[in-house]
């Protein structure tokens, strides 16, 4: 496809309102790690303050306003209901970024002591959601505190790289490592051609925007957007321009892109170790979800994923890439929010 020049893109009336300005009700820098090679700083917010609590986990390079479809349909028209954690892993926006070896491992006890610092102790009080890396990070964490987790939804993501689809590993490892490395022209490119379908990128804007008086929306409240009802809404000419648009905006550390490469090209849970994960969390607590048309970490992946796993819940969807919270928000976060619902009403709480 002919991509939008992005000087183009940056001079669209519609570019300052891609980042959405969604105030968090909590939000906080904490120091974990201490022994672990830190202290350093997590970077944190907690948007919504209702009683059922949920935790997104980016993956490479991804930080807190990547999630911010979710954390507006959960944390803000939902809020009531929904405490959504949002943060930033090592190695990635405010986050600190030690010059060290990551691994998934350290990330999810990174987690484990920032869900310490909120309370969020009780049993089966975690909702949980990790993309790619962050579907790995959050394998470790059920690995660490199974007890905790109320459901555990893993998208796009592995029990360990391997050779899929005609990938080798090195060739998938590549991959991750590129993801979303900087917001330059080229890169955003290579990211959006790694994680979307043309079709999909080439198409008319369709972003569900806030809508006016939206709780704690104050691009909303300015009549940034209109949402729908025709009062001062902005739109991108295609999906790839509000992607390159909201990418232009966010910086990303190439360092800690790589080191957080390096955790993704190592983690690794065998299948005892995903049998006795699931044994502890409750399979039917667990929901696998995958694209068909994923470049980035090919679907076959997520099939093994499942077939150890074998979760309540496990979707192959056609036509979706690797980045199901961009490319489908509603459909995804309605298939999230059904999955903490009925996870809700298990026994065992």
């Amino acid at each position: 496809m002919t991509f939008q020049p992005l000087d183009e893109i940056i001079r669209s009336p519609a570019f300052p309102t891609a980042i959405w300005q969604l105030e968090p009700h909590q939000s906080g820098l904490l120091p974990v790690a201490a022994g672990r090679g830190g202290p350093l700083n997590i970077s944190w917010e907690v948007h919504g303050d209702g009683p059922v609590k949920l935790v997104l986990i980016g993956g490479i390079g991804l930080t807190k306003t990547d999630w911010q479809s979710q954390t507006l349909y959960f944390g803000h028209e939902r809020g009531r209901r929904y405490s959504v954690l949002v943060f930033d892993n090592r190695g990635a926006g405010a986050s600190g970024k030690p010059l060290l070896r990551y691994s998934t491992s350290e990330m999810a006890r990174d987690l484990l002591e920032l869900l310490d610092h909120l309370g969020w102790t009780a049993p089966r009080q975690v909702h949980v959601s990790g993309g790619s890396l962050g579907g790995m990070i959050a394998q470790e964490l059920a690995v660490l505190a199974p007890d905790r987790i109320a459901s555990l939804n893993l998208h796009s993501t592995a029990a360990r790289l391997e050779n899929a689809a005609g990938s080798s590993l090195a060739e998938v490892a590549d991959r991750l490592g590129a993801l979303l490395p900087r917001p330059a022209e080229a890169a955003i490119r290579a990211t959006a051609r790694g994680c979307f379908p043309e079709a999909w990128l080439a198409a008319a804007d369709g972003e569900e925007l806030p809508r006016r008086g939206t709780p704690r929306c104050a691009v909303a409240a300015a009549g940034g957007y209109g949402g729908g009802d025709g009062a001062g809404e902005l739109r991108f000419g295609s999906n790839y321009a509000r992607f390159a648009a909201r990418e232009a905006q966010i910086p990303r550390d190439r360092g800690g892109l790589a080191l957080q490469a390096v955790a993704g090209a190592f983690h690794c849970k065998t299948p005892a170790q995903l049998r006795a994960l699931a044994d502890r969390v409750g399979r039917a607590r667990i929901a696998v979800l995958h694209g068909a048309a994923d470049r980035m970490i090919p679907v076959a992946h997520g099939r093994r994923l499942a077939a150890l796993l074998r979760p309540a819940a496990a979707v192959f969807e056609d036509g979706l890439g690797h980045a199901p919270i961009h490319q489908r928000p509603r459909w995804f976060n309605e298939f999230l929010e059904a999955r903490c619902e009925a996870a809700e009403k298990l026994s065992g709480r």
